[in-house]
Formats: structure tokens, C-alpha cells, sequence
């Protein structure tokens, strides 16, 4: 059923410049004529990486709900409904609300071009920055120093996670200069906490740090984090925590939750909501195992995995994580967008999969035909299928091995359109 909220994001579309040149110009324009909400925000966190920021920010707000605080927090792409992408003190946007600033935003642009993202972060920031809560979470939509997210003068901390190598068309070729733009959201005098990174990436971190006055927590030299014993071991120079494991499922998990209890510390937070972090966390699409729905219903001998991770690192920590789970052969259905790096996501799951089912995105412009994704893992050496859909691909992998395990990967997008039916 198209809501309310539906029929204005339609709108918002058709005001995408034909061309997009990464400026905040529009953004700060567009919040000029709202009043700039962006001053009336809780404290706020600002989050970027290339990786595993989204999780990161999960246990984050998990942490500090854990501790009796209102959260709201901007999250994105969504995977099922726009809703998930604002939380208003814990609580998804309601429709209504929704509504009421997409529709005050796209009044106030005055059909001037803007991207959607951008007229979309600004109605995200004018919802809440009218509703009372205790703490702002912000997760960058692409890079940092141009984000439409990055209009915070001065938050109460940045965050920024492992960088790697993803959206060269609009961040640059090579790590340090993606690095470059995460560390635009470096701001005089706010404390970063620094995720383990390539060494390139952490040299230009460091040095835009020093440029603009901004104090680093790195890891691995004023906190660190690990696994030890299947715990998660904690360690700064206020002690040493030892926690029950993260509940999102990888051993990346691990370095994710260090971040965010990193960043909670740095709040002045304790043990409880160090524990709540890592215990109470959801983030969907992130190894998620799938429990319900049509898929097991047509295959209940199979077990199903769903991962949204899309790039060469994501594909090194899914492999890291299959190396873990019991021994079972693992068949792979993948589709991915076409500005992906699909051979270096492949490349590091080569050993551990039977076969790769490539499938199309359903109703997305820029999904990779399957036919190419097929043909960069024959290349890569798996054993590799062509079907219309998810579902045509598990009934022809359960036809041979009913008790498969199945994963469904490679896009978030994927991702969005089976959780709409087993969410």
C-alpha cells in the first residue's frame, strides 16, 4: 500500500540533479530556510568508515539505551521501509511525523535541485532536533568531509571505523584518499575514536587530526579489543573489561564492538552499558540468520543466512566468519550493484563455498545483470548458476542438497527485498 510518506519521497526524487557534485551547499541552504534545526540537535555522535559503521552505531545506541538514555539516530540505506533510517527517541519515525517534515522540507526547497539523500538527512535532522532526547547518533551516508550529515559544528564525539577501499567514483583511488574524506568530520577540539586501520588511512587520519585540533582514541594504542576464550576482552587505561561475546554474529565484531564501547567510556558510561552494547544489539542484514518466512517454509531443511556486505573487506569478514560456523557446504545466492567491486568481494570466499547462485536485484536501475556476477565467480573459480530470483535459486540448490546452507549476499538491496518478507 503507498503511504502518505511514499508519494512525497516519489517527489523528492525527481529533484536529483542530473549530475551530482559532492557540495553541502544545498544542504546548508535548504536548512537555512527550515530554521537550521541542525543547531537544536541532542548531543551527537557522527560515525564514518567504509565498514562496519552501521553495527558500530547499533551497539552504540544499544549501549546507551542499556544506560536509561533517549536515542535517536539516522541510519542508511534502509533495507524494507524509509522509516527504519530515523529513530526519534528509540522509537521508528511514525508515519504521520514522517509525512509532516518530507512533506515542510520539500515545501521549503522550493523545487530547487537537491539529492535525495540530502533533502531526505535534512528532514531525518528537523524531526529531531523537535523531539526531546538525549543523544543524536548520525551515520554518514558516503565519505565524510561532504556528507550531508556533516553539517554538526561541533558534536559531542566522532567515531570513525576501518576504512577501505569503496565508491572510488566519488571518494578517490586509493585508501588515503578515502581516508581523506572521512576525516572531514573532524571538528576543533572533538575526541575521535579511531577503529584499527590500514596504515595509509591512519597516516592521514592522524594528520588531518593535527591540522584541525581534534584528539584521537586509536585503537591499538589508547583502547584496544579481542576475542579471547569466546569472550570480548576490553582493555583501556581506565582497566580492562571482560564481556560475553557481541551478539551480531563475525569476528569483525569484535573490533566493532571495541569502537563503540570506546566511545561509550569516553561518555563517561560503565561497565552495564558496555554490556548492554554488545548483549542487547539488532542490526539486521549484518550475518543475520533468517528464521521464518517463505524461503524456509519451501526449503525446512536448509539453513539461511542473509549478509548485506558489498565490498573486498566485507568479503574477508564473511569469510572469517563461515570459517567459524560448523561444517556444512555452503551455497552462496549473490547480487550486487553494478559500481561494486565484485571479483575482490569474491576473491577471499573462494575456499569456502560449494557453489554461487547469481541473481539480479529486483527493482533496482543499477543492480549488476547475473550474468556478470556469474561470470566473475567462474572466474574466480566457483562453481556458479544463473536463476531469475532468490527463490527459483534456493529450489534448485534444495533440489540437490535440501540440507544446504544457504547465504544470501553481496547488497544491502538484496538484502532489503527478502527481509520484507522474513523480517
Amino acid at each position: 500500500m503507498t503511504t502518505g510518506s511514499d508519494a512525497i519521497l516519489e517527489r523528492m526524487m525527481a529533484l536529483h540533479p542530473k549530475i551530482i557534485d559532492l557540495t553541502l551547499d544545498r544542504v546548508w541552504r535548504l536548512l537555512e530556510a527550515l530554521g537550521n534545526p541542525q543547531h537544536d540537535l541532542p548531543p551527537v555522535i557522527h560515525i564514518a568508515g567504509t565498514n562496519g559503521k552501521g553495527s558500530t552505531l547499533a551497539m552504540i545506541r544499544a549501549g546507551l539505551e542499556g544506560a536509561g538514555q533517549r536515542v535517536h539516530a539516522y541510519t542508511s540505506p534502509h533495507l524494507a521501509r524509509f522509516h527504519e533510517r530515523i529513530r526519534l527517541a528509540g522509537e521508528l519515525i511514525a508515519e504521520d511525523y514522517l509525512t509532516q517534515v518530507l512533506d515542510e522540507c520539500y515545501a521549503a526547497n522550493g523545487g530547487d535541485e537537491i539529492t535525495y539523500f540530502e533533502i531526505t538527512t535534512v528532514a531525518a535532522l528537523l524531526a529531531m532536533a523537535r523531539t526531546p532526547a538525549d543523544y543524536t547518533l548520525l551515520e554518514v551516508g558516503l565519505g565524510g568531509r561532504l556528507d550531508a550529515t556533516n553539517v554538526i559544528a561541533r558534536p559531542a564525539l566522532t567515531v570513525i571505523t576501518p576504512v577501505s577501499f569503496d565508491h572510488p567514483q566519488f571518494l578517490g583511488n586509493t585508501v588515503a584518499e578515502i581516508a581523506g574524506e572521512k576525516a572531514g568530520i573532524l571538528k576543533p577540539g572533538v575526541t575521535c575514536v579511531v577503529a584499527r586501520q590500514d596504515p595509509d588511512a591512519r597516516a592521514v587520519i592522524e594528520d588531518r587530526a593535527d591540522h584541525v585540533g581534534a584528539p584521537l582514541l586509536i585503537q591499538g594504542q589508547d583502547w584496544d579489543s579481542w576475542e579471547e576464550h569466546g569472550r570480548l576482552i576490553y582493555q583501556d587505561s581506565r582497566g580492562l573489561l571482560d564481556l560475553p561475546p557481541p551478539a551480531l554474529i563475525g569476528a569483525h565484531q569484535f573490533q566493532n564492538a571495541g569502537a563503540a564501547i570506546a566511545t561509550l567510556r569516553q561518555l563517561d558510561f560503565g561497565e552495564a552499558a558496555a554490556e548492554a552494547a554488545v548483549t542487547d544489539v539488532a542490526w539486521p542484514a549484518r550475518m543475520q540468520r533468517l528464521r521464518f518466512g517463505p524461503l524456509l517454509d519451501a526449503a525446512p531443511g536448509a539453513e539461511f543466512w542473509l549478509d548485506g556486505g558489498h565490498n573486498a573487506a566485507c568479503g574477508e569478514a564473511l569469510a572469517e566468519t563461515l570459517t567459524r560456523l560448523p561444517a556444512r557446504e555452503t551455497h552462496l545466492i549473490c547480487g550486487m550493484m553494478n559500481t561494486k567491486d565484485v571479483a575482490g568481494y569474491l576473491a577471499p570466499l573462494v575456499p569456502h563455498v560449494t557453489s554461487l547462485t547469481a541473481v539480479s536485484i529486483p527493482n533496482e536501475s543499477n543492480t549488476l545483470p547475473a550474468g556478470d556476477t556469474a561470470r566473475h565467480a567462474r572466474a574466480a573459480g566457483i562453481r556458479t548458476a544463473i536463476a531469475d530470483g532468490v527463490a527459483e535459486a534456493v529450489q534448485a540448490i534444495t533440489a540437490h542438497t535440501p540440507d544446504a546452507r544457504i547465504l544470501i549476499c553481496g547488497s544491502l538491496y538484496l538484502a532489503g527485498t527478502i527481509l520484507r518478507d522474513h523480517g
